[in-house]
């Protein structure tokens, strides 16, 4: 009984991690039991700070024979190898072998009484893990073969030490092999939504039922849906979307909120969940997120938040948002750091998908030109990073575009209009689908996306997102140019293409500090590389993570050279 409860306390306060340091000092003749008769002093257990008294006295009160076989227990049944002193010098003496059991520094097998699970079987496989070194074995479990694995990781690690002496040199060879178990849970998340292209103009109108379709199949007599709408598409829309569900005898609740960048924080999240809690959204029921790319990040952080994610649609109403916040599976919002007392863009969000999107260029022609300008910002950043194509299509059709808000006849006709927002919309979508979560950090599409962030968050910046982006994208086209990428002729090119959309090519507060500071930000982001696009040619680019001080001072200086 003493043995059992002995060795009972010894694993289980070292599974619970109760020893830091445990030395057991033995003096070794091995008997053909293993364990030779042992005397007064060969095996001792000192209490310690982090040794229990009480673990320490019932050690001591075993007789001696049952203590050697409780250590002999531990060094062969747990495979703890210790290689014993190589003697270089046969006279040498035997000296004691110390092995040494540290939870804070190894962790140590844990024996359990798990059946079957715990056991290796043929369905067994083992990796190498990346971090520590260890091997892991992994075993599927019998009710969740392809999701939940058990597994042990066995690492291994050896250490010599060697001590000279007058008249010998002895080597000590100490090898620790530390196991652990526990379980793997693997699933991959379906992620399938559809980005649906409208008939032109036919969003709200009543005999098109793509909107009330995306908002989901119900039980008959469910007659109620819910939706965000930004507080400008209210103004223009709000009387046709309530209409178009009234049509189907569906009463719609609407949350309306300012859809501004300085209105994306946190308060805005907080109105649109204490409306949902009031409407009693159900688990599976989408609402609709109707507005532009602002309205859209904010109903996506409450639709990921509410009940620990909800369904929603998308619905942009902008240029920018048809073809950028709406085709991936970001949301976030504006940060204001209490102990930096600094406003961080999008720093809060998540990776959270729309169950569909709903695109109608028709949107387009009610914003005014500075906004389609904006929209055009994230256009050219795709035109230069993956399409000479697309890019030639915005120098010979744009400046057209911009004036006649995407209604000019000929170009409808022709297609033009449709092509540059397909062109966008895919290439976006192939960047973006094989990375959603981004685990490549290397990403074209953050082109224009480095000085920008700061650029933005300048107390009192008239400056839009597109607009923002743009100066960027210019400024890496200079610096490529400094860099050698790309000639002088293809710089004032794209210059004057995006002059000709009206958008800003420079702005006063591209300082020197500014630009080094959106470097540091950048290394932060992008987990510890600048990874910064450059282009190396139109419709082609790099990521850079070498950019210096000097560099950046020099394209700001060059900046200044163009009549911007």
């Amino acid at each position: 009984n003493n043995f059992i409860s002995a060795l009972q306390s010894f694993r289980h306060h070292t599974s619970l991690g109760i020893y830091s340091i445990m030395t057991i000092k033995a003096v070794h003749s091995v008997s053909s039991f293993g364990v030779s008769e042992p005397k007064r002093d060969d095996y001792v257990v000192k209490a310690s700070p982090t040794i229990p008294k009480s673990i320490a006295d019932m050690w001591e009160s075993l007789a001696p024979e049952v203590r050697a076989a409780l250590i002999s227990s531990e060094l062969q049944g747990d495979n703890h190898g210790i290689k014993g002193q190589e003697v270089l010098d046969s006279n040498t003496p035997t000296v004691p072998t110390v092995m040494s059991r540290s939870s804070t520094l190894t962790s140590f097998e844990q024996n359990s009484s798990i059946g079957s699970e715990s056991k290796e079987s043929d369905d067994s496989f083992t990796e190498k893990c990346p971090v520590s070194g260890a091997d892991v074995t992994l075993t599927p479990v019998e009710r969740a073969p392809k999701n939940v694995f058990a597994f042990t990781k066995t690492h291994r690690s050896e250490k010599s030490e060697v001590v000279k002496t007058s008249s010998s040199t002895v080597t000590t060879t100490t090898q620790v092999v530390c196991t652990s178990r526990g379980w793997r849970n693997i699933f991959s998340l379906p992620i399938s939504y559809d980005v649906n292209m409208v008939a032109q103009g036919s969003m709200f109108d009543a005999t098109n039922s793509q909107m009330f379709d995306a908002t989901g199949v119900h039980p008959e007599g469910y007659n109620t849906r819910f939706a965000v709408v930004d507080a400008e598409v209210d103004k223009l829309y709000g009387d046709k979307i309530r209409s178009y569900f009234e049509l189907r005898g569906i009463e719609l609740t609407t949350i309306v909120i300012n859809g501004g960048e300085a209105d994306k924080r946190n308060s805005a999240v907080d109105a649109i969940l204490d409306k949902l809690c009031e409407y009693k959204l159900r688990r599976r029921e989408p609402f609709l997120a109707i507005g532009g790319g602002c309205v859209l990040d904010i109903a996506g952080m409450a639709a990921c938040l509410y009940r620990r994610g909800v369904p929603f649609v998308r619905v942009p109403t902008t240029l920018l948002a048809i073809v950028d916040a709406s085709v991936g599976v970001k949301n976030g919002i504006d940060y204001n750091c209490c102990a930096t007392n600094e406003m961080y863009k999008n720093r809060v969000g998540s990776f959270y998908a729309p169950s569909s999107v709903l695109l109608d260029p028709a949107f387009i022609s009610s914003q005014d030109e500075r906004n389609i300008s904006n929209g055009f910002g994230e256009i050219v950043k795709l035109a230069l990073v993956r399409s000479s194509d697309l890019f030639d299509l915005l120098e010979a059709h744009g400046k057209t575009l911009v004036e006649t808000k995407f209604e000019d006849e000929s170009l409808k006709k022709s297609g033009v209009s449709s092509r540059i927002i397909d062109a966008s919309i895919q290439i976006m979508l192939e960047e973006l689908g094989p990375n959603l979560w981004e685990s490549k950090l290397d990403r074209c599409v953050d082109y224009g996306h480095t000085f920008s962030k700061l650029l933005e968050m300048v107390p009192g910046a008239d400056i839009m997102h597109g607009e923002a982006v743009n100066v960027d994208g210019f400024f890496c086209v200079v610096m490529s140019h400094l860099r050698g990428y790309i000639d002088m002729d293809t710089v004032i090119r794209i210059f004057n293409c995006m002059k000709s959309l009206s958008l800003p090519t420079n702005s006063p507060d591209l300082t020197p500090e500014l630009a080094w500071q959106s470097c540091k930000d950048a290394i932060e982001h992008r987990h510890g590389e600048q990874r910064i696009p450059l282009i190396t040619e139109i419709g082609d680019s790099i990521c850079a993570s070498d950019i210096t001080q000097e560099e950046l001072n020099r394209a700001i200086d060059m900046m200044a050279k163009f009549d911007h």
